[in-house]
């Protein structure tokens, strides 16, 4: 008889929870030695790991797949690079697991401190990019977690071959093969069953576009690192040096349309919106950005009418919505109403307004004189990130490996007790 889909993913679930014991008691050194041992198993596999991929990139061409979803899906040499170079940083960075903070005596006499411990059972769900099979495996795998991977079905193959090379560095170091599982059928009530497990799953990541995340936020059972839109924006103040302005919200905006970090909406203070912003049209202009603008800012530059939904949209395309406010006080209001609690930047030299905009702004990140695309795990130093949460509970921001730990007390006593002298 056939194995269901429910039995399939509980089998990994079970397996799953086992390995996370493992995994979670596993020395620095054993999660390393898996990691460069899965990084010598990538290295030694491109040609198989290229023929997976072929075989995903022939589907996808096949079902008219569209060119920007077929190039996050192909595994180009350098792309194979990045995930070996990958696994190397993050066997590289320090290891947060059984890390103690705060400890501090008691009156009783007790010290009571804090320990740094894995998750568990970590479950992703994402799309097209194959790469992110490493990324996320590597980082549960060092922050102690086991994982259950569920790509996209677009990239079967290629995530099979990876799985393998992952297997291999495990088996290397004398780790368990269910610390990190590859989801091996396409059906879609495998998503349904993982975020509907908390028995074996102790939480959820979704990486991918609006509807998987509103989809898993909606239906899971177990509670969901995420966020839903990067609406970032970039406030050029009143008291903003207007050349590093024009190189940052250029550079915010063009680094790279299509990610999280991208600007998506610029705001000008009225008084020196006539100074900053015809420069700024001609440069984004010259890369072939569309602008939609607010009427004192069409009443300045050539801009298409910004309307309502403008303001709330994430466009990951090479369009800008830019807004003229009146004061810190305005952009404030427009950021916390229409963003998306992603990254915000304010270009400033007064030391006052970038204070109030970096405590005042509801973002997972405020930045000062500095382009929104910065919003990343490398760029912050967390190594690879395995999402940037907009939740305020637990994690907020780029999640690395202290993201996907959590916290305990530990108390430590000789004898103490409660109420009474000690022994």
């Amino acid at each position: 008889m056939t194995e269901s889909v429910l039995d399939y993913m509980t089998r990994l679930g079970r397996a799953a929870r086992e390995a996370s014991r493992v995994i979670a008691r596993a020395s620095t050194a054993q999660k390393n030695r898996a990691l460069q041992a899965a990084a010598d198993a990538l290295d030694a596999a491109r040609s198989e790991l290229t023929a997976a991929n072929e075989q995903d990139l022939a589907a996808g061409r096949a079902n008219g797949l569209e060119p920007a979803l077929l190039d996050r899906l192909a595994l180009t040499p350098a792309r194979i690079d990045g995930m070996i170079t990958g696994l190397r940083q993050v066997a590289s960075l320090p290891d947060p697991v059984g890390a103690i903070r705060d400890m501090s005596y008691r009156p009783s006499g007790i010290q009571v401190g804090k320990m740094r411990v894995p998750l568990g059972v970590i479950g992703i769900i994402y799309e097209s990019r194959p790469n992110v099979t490493i990324d996320a495996a590597s980082l549960c795998l060092k922050s102690g977690n086991a994982t259950i991977l569920r790509g996209g079905s677009e990239a079967i193959h290629s995530n099979r071959a990876i799985a393998t090379c992952i297997q291999r560095g495990l088996a290397a170091a004398g780790l368990p093969a269910a610390v990190v599982q590859v989801v091996e059928t396409t059906d879609r009530e495998a998503v349904g069953a993982l975020i509907s497990m908390p028995e074996f799953v102790d939480v959820i990541v979704p990486r991918g576009g609006r509807g998987l995340i509103e989809r898993i936020s909606r239906d899971a059972r177990v509670p969901v690192i995420k966020h839903l839109d990067g609406i970032c924006h970039v406030y050029i103040d009143q008291h903003a040096d207007l050349d590093k302005g024009w190189r940052v919200a250029f550079n915010a905006k063009t680094y790279r349309y299509g990610i999280c970090g991208a600007m998506e909406t610029l705001l000008v203070d009225q008084s020196v919106a006539s100074d900053f912003l015809p420069e700024m049209a001609r440069r984004f202009q010259d890369k072939g950005v569309e602008l939609r603008g607010c009427e004192p800012t069409q009443a300045i530059i050539e801009a298409k009418p910004a309307s309502e939904d403008d303001w709330h949209t994430e466009y990951l395309d090479a369009i800008l919505s830019i807004r003229v406010v009146d004061g810190l006080d305005q952009a404030i209001e427009h950021i916390n109403h229409y963003g998306s609690h992603h990254t915000d930047s304010i270009i400033t030299e007064h030391q006052g307004q970038a204070r109030r905009f970096m405590a005042e702004v509801d973002s997972a990140s405020v930045m000062l004189n500095t382009p929104t695309c910065f919003a990343d795990g490398f760029e912050y130093g967390l190594g690879a990130e395995i999402g940037i949460s907009t939740d305020k509970l637990h994690a907020r921001g780029p999640v690395g490996l202290e993201g996907l730990t959590c916290e305990k007390y530990v108390v430590i006593g000789d004898g103490q007790l409660r109420g009474q002298e000690s022994c």
